[in-house]
């Protein structure tokens, strides 16, 4: 054990303990590892960089606060918005390392503040892309347990390309009005396996990476399991994309509580990006208090180029290697209380339905006092209230034992759907009665 005192850190001073952290893990990696301990204080530093082998600890009532200056980070080569580039150092990095620890009950405080203020009032005071609280490229069994994690520049914990990844009983708190402060990231992994968080940020809570169409190396972002967590505010609980060129697959999220995200479950994508998400599984969850429980758009237009017509035209194009697919995804057994906007909404390419999608034993109930909004983010879409479930150029879905309570209009509407059933669903107090399902044909504008 490397104890950073003994190395000329010195707890609740304005002394920075950047080099004594530094010259800690140093020693312990010339000593083939070990754990570098962070005592009870607060230690004031600028990024870390950790290596193979090294457990970074952090006891009870341990605080490392991170610096604001970003010449404290330097530039390391990572991605933001899914494409490679140069961007300041995370405030804990680490690069092509072996069995990578940062453990204990301690604090990391990110005093993201004045990058947020930055990035909304002067971008261009930023030579680099903003830091990540927790950044870790190409390492290779990563565990991140018991920590807590606060008020983080940009992203909190974002593995990039990286394998057999543990994140356990973390908790993250980052304003709800923080600028891009997503929870937990991974991006192009494999094996991650998050449970029995915490999480209240101001961007999507979970979402799951795999680069855009500028990323170089089209890397899988799979076999992902999200369990027992508790997921506040943020704009979605769990997100898949709208960076998924590279696929996202296998990932199964179950047993969590998702409270006043603005989204639960949301997919999207759009032209331009290909890859595929498929075989998700869904299952055990509670909401209460977001906008729509389940969105699948493969309109979305946020971000780079998300603005060009073909993006938003709803008249097909040629299905190419560019054209995103959304198949077999597979809801069970979750509740959805005082939901706004509708009770989901999916919606697929004109000429790519989304397709193999099935809920069962779902019940959802709108709010009484229902704020209209957006279900999600596509050009074309009315704010909506108390709507049932909205679709879209969909194919082979089925709803099972599905309850919509307190809607307006169907409690299930399609638009271009092949073989949609409904089976054994029930409304329940519909404010206004109408039939149960409505589907209709759309031919687009031909613009």
């Amino acid at each position: 054990m490397y104890n950073i005192v003994d190395y000329g850190a010195l707890k609740d001073s304005p002394v920075p303990a950047t080099g004594a952290i530094a010259a800690a893990i140093e020693v312990a990696g010339n000593h083939g590892g070990g754990i570098v301990y962070v005592p009870a204080g607060t230690f004031i530093t600028g990024a870390v960089r950790l290596g193979s082998n090294i457990e970074l600890r952090l006891s009870p009532g341990a605080v490392l606060s991170f610096s604001t200056d970003p010449a404290d980070y330097p530039a390391v080569e990572a991605r933001w918005e899914g494409v490679k580039r140069q961007v300041h150092s995370p405030c804990i990095y680490a690069e092509n390392a072996v069995n990578v620890s940062i453990t204990g009950s301690g604090t990391l405080e990110g005093n993201g503040a004045p990058w947020w203020n930055k990035h909304r009032n002067h971008p261009e005071a930023l030579e680099y892309p903003r830091p990540t609280l927790i950044g870790l490229n190409n390492c290779r069994r990563v565990t991140i347990k018991d920590v807590t994690l606060l008020n983080s520049p940009s992203w909190t914990v974002n593995p990039i390309q990286c394998s057999n990844v543990t994140i356990d009983n973390i908790s993250i708190l980052n304003p709800a009005d923080s600028p891009n402060t997503d929870g937990i990231n991974p991006e192009s992994c494999s094996g991650v396996r998050i449970s029995n968080c915490n999480i209240d940020v101001g961007d999507d809570c979970i979402a799951i990476k795999a680069g855009t169409e500028d990323t170089a190396e089209r890397i899988p972002c799979e076999n992902i399991s999200i369990m027992n967590c508790t997921m506040i505010h943020g704009h979605g609980a769990v997100v898949l994309g709208s960076e998924m060129s590279g696929d996202i697959r296998n990932v199964t999220i179950s047993n969590c509580v998702f409270k006043e995200t603005d989204r639960g479950i949301r997919m999207k994508s759009r032209r331009g990006r290909g890859g595929i998400i498929e075989d998700i599984r869904v299952s055990n969850i509670v909401m209460d208090g977001v906008i729509c429980p389940f969105t699948i758009n493969l309109y979305y237009f946020c971000g780079p180029k998300g603005k060009e017509k073909y993006v938003w035209d709803k008249n097909p194009y040629p299905v190419t290697v560019e054209t995103p697919a959304v198949r077999r995804i597979h809801f069970a057994n979750i509740t959805a209380r005082n939901v706004h906007a509708a009770a989901g909404f999916l919606y697929g390419l004109a000429e790519q339905y989304v397709s193999e999608i099935s809920f069962t034993s779902v019940d959802i109930s709108m709010a009484q006092n229902a704020v209209p909004g957006h279900p999600d983010m596509m050009t074309g879409i009315d704010n909506m209230n108390n709507r049932g479930f909205f679709l879209g150029n969909v194919r082979d879905v089925q709803f099972h034992q599905v309850t919509v309570e307190n809607h307006e209009g169907p409690a299930f509407y399609v638009e271009n759907g092949e073989n949609v059933q409904v089976i054994s669903c029930v409304s329940r107090n519909t404010a206004k009665p109408e039939k149960l399902v409505e589907q209709v044909e759309v031919m687009p504008a031909n613009t």
